[in-house]
């Protein structure tokens, strides 16, 4: 069993450990977008090709972003080591998935586990909502 003064020294360092992580965090949030809502006028970045984004927030664990598509652009076929969620808020797309093909439409979406090919063309205007674990940093511009 340990003595008294073990166990304080013990959870001295762990109690120290936390405070580093918790200080590596608050310096590395400090780059991120977390304000805590998010009200729809936010800067649109233009992708090219009919494809344009706006984040609704990020830190170093997910990222939410809003991709607007006019009709016949593409997101062409990619894959990433992030899990990605996307719902679809309007328009049609056809969607690939790990070979598989579907049209989705509002109300709809698809899972593309890590490292596995996915990409959509739009056949009707609309957004789909993108949400990634962990944040896109290849997204953000320096």
């Amino acid at each position: 069993m340990k003595s008294a003064g073990e166990k304080n020294t013990f959870f001295s360092l762990i109690k120290k450990e936390f405070q580093s992580l918790n200080e590596i965090k608050e310096q590395k949030n400090m780059k991120f977008k977390k304000e805590p809502f998010f009200d729809g006028n936010s800067e649109w970045e233009d992708l090219g090709e009919g494809v344009s984004r706006q984040f609704v927030g990020y830190n170093s664990q997910v990222m939410m972003v809003i991709v607007k598509f006019e009709k016949d652009a593409i997101g062409a076929l990619h894959k990433h080591f992030h899990s990605q969620i996307t719902y679809v808020a309007s328009g049609q797309f056809e969607v690939t998935v790990d070979g598989e093909v579907k049209i989705l439409q509002k109300g709809d979406g698809f899972f593309a586990q890590p490292n596995i090919f996915h990409g959509v063309k739009c056949l009707e205007a609309g957004q789909l909502i993108d949400a990634f674990t962990p944040f896109r940093e290849d997204f953000l511009k320096d």
